[in-house]
């Protein structure tokens, strides 16, 4: 099993908690029965609302409903839960597009792009690395969105939010890289049937490990012959080829990989790059990542002297580490240690999602941080205001609890085609090479350590992608870069005209 660059954790590791029956709204008022009964309805709530995104006054209907996905013997398998934005009033629903969202995990529900992102609303935190604090936590309008341009669905995989297995279905029949894109491939198929948009044009896009099931829904989607077209993907903090993140011994393409993000981290602490601009001091660590840093690994302990010193003088004046250190490390700098020792002797330890955040640990003298200060530092408010958003304005009336991070109690099944080399990028490049209207934008935030930019260019610069219709953006922030005001706001606008863009071609 690969070593997952986790946005959370390995979520389907724990077990989930029963989920008990709720208080459905009509005409599902009777619905107390879990299992193989087709008759059940599916549970749906449903509320108007008015905005303004970019400019554009929008009247939508916020459908938070629940999918029933049943085998060919019509047996009921899953409720797959998902939060629909859909234009009022359009003559022709063919014409307008809908992007499907998800996030990552394996494990973690939806609101983090919902919340912070995309949907109509967003929850207020600091945009400056600090702690989230205490509710209550503002729910603010959100303009910058792209509804007035497409529709959007936020789907929670099967074991997170309200998503659950039904009946006989197991655990196994769920969580994996290809049971899992499986099942999103099929609420795909169910909501634009049942919807009428067939034709309409269709995003799809994830974060985090959601870019991997991007590249495996994208397959599940593409490569039959009733193809669902898609005409743009998504990748926000990208994941696609697992052997960057592996640190066992003898693998040196994830110190090379991440040493431009360690680079961006040092400079934005102050203990590198004085006086260089971000882009170029990356730019910097880029070229001698892929040069002389990548050749002295390549070279081992045959590695003459006078070359190691040369290449550790280098490191160290762009990671901010000292020589002696890096020495010690024998040039090789796991993340976590990296963490641990850019602010040791400010007794601090730096963010894995996103760097810019800093911690104090119980002790300044070990190895790896204890946690993640950019997870824990905005996890409260997420949570409160979805929850709280869920049950005011949208009207839901469910006893269940919603699940930020959830599971099935069952390991996650890594299995691909190659079980010796765990890379989804080729999906994306077959999706591309056959539908010559598909176009990719990847987005990156340069304080990420746990997808570092660098992995997302360095996958998505072989594996026959086509490099005409990817583009790439960055933002001075972390893996949910939209946590920094300014990144949201170039964020929402690299997106909007993304979307545009890929239409008007």
């Amino acid at each position: 099993m690969p070593l997952v660059p986790l946005f959370l954790i390995l979520a389907c590791l724990r077990p989930a908690a029963a989920l008990q029956e709720a208080k459905p709204d009509a005409p599902a008022a009777e619905a107390k029965k879990e299992g193989p009964d087709d008759s059940v309805p599916p549970r749906a709530f449903t509320s108007q609302h008015r905005g303004t995104f970019h400019g554009v006054e929008v009247a939508y209907t916020a459908t938070v409903a629940e999918t029933i996905l049943a085998n060919e013997q019509k047996e009921r398998e899953a409720a797959l839960w998902s939060i629909a934005y859909v234009q009022d009033g359009v003559a022709d629903p063919s014409t307008r597009p809908v992007t499907f969202l998800w996030n990552g995990g394996p494990g973690s529900a939806s609101l983090w792009l919902h919340m912070g992102a995309f949907g109509p609303k967003r929850v207020d935190v600091p945009s400056d690395a600090r702690d989230d604090g205490g509710p209550p936590y503002g729910l603010l309008d959100n303009p910058g969105t792209f509804l007035d341009v497409s529709d959007i669905v936020f789907v929670d995989p099967v074991g997170t939010g309200f998503s659950r297995t039904l009946g006989e279905a197991e655990a196994k029949d769920f969580c994996g890289v290809q049971q899992d894109a499986r099942s999103i491939a099929r609420f795909i198929r169910q909501w634009i049937s049942q919807h009428k948009r067939w034709n309409s044009p269709k995003f799809i896009g994830g974060e985090s490990y959601g870019t991997t099931r991007a590249a495996a829904v994208v397959r599940e989607l593409e490569g039959r012959f009733d193809d669902v077209a898609i005409n743009g993907i998504l990748l926000i903090s990208t994941i696609l080829d697992f052997t960057i993140d592996s640190n066992a011994t003898g693998n040196e393409l994830g110190y090379v990989t991440m040493l431009p993000t360690m680079a961006a981290t040092a400079h934005y602490h102050g203990k590198a790059g004085a006086g260089v601009p971000l882009s170029e001091f990356v730019e910097r660590a880029r070229v001698f990542a892929l040069g002389e840093y990548a050749q002295a690994l390549l070279k081992g302990e045959s590695l003459p002297k006078a070359e190691r010193e040369h290449v550790r003088t280098h490191l160290a004046e762009l990671t901010g580490l000292t020589p002696d250190y890096l020495e010690l490390a024998n040039l090789r700098v796991r993340p976590d240690r990296f963490q641990k020792e850019l602010l040791r002797e400010r007794g601090l330890s730096v963010g894995r999602l996103d760097s810019r955040y800093t911690g104090r640990d119980l002790d300044a003298a070990g190895e790896s941080p204890d946690d993640d200060p950019s997870f824990y530092g905005i996890d409260g408010a997420y949570a409160t205001a979805l929850n709280a958003y869920l049950r005011g304005p949208l009207g839901v009336e469910l006893d269940e609890q919603y699940k930020v991070i959830g599971g099935l109690g069952a390991p996650w099944d890594w299995e691909l085609d190659d079980p010796f080399y765990f890379n989804v990028a080729p999906y994306i490049g077959e999706a591309m090479r056959q539908n010559s209207g598909l176009r990719v934008l990847v987005a990156s935030g340069y304080f990420d350590m746990a997808t570092p930019f660098f992995g997302a260019e360095y996958s998505l610069d072989r594996s026959g992608v086509v490099p005409e219709r990817l583009v790439f953006t960055y933002y001075e922030a972390g893996h949910m870069m939209y946590v920094n005001h300014p990144s949201l706001a170039k964020l929402q606008e690299d997106v909007r005209g993304f979307v545009v863009g890929t239409l008007k071609r």
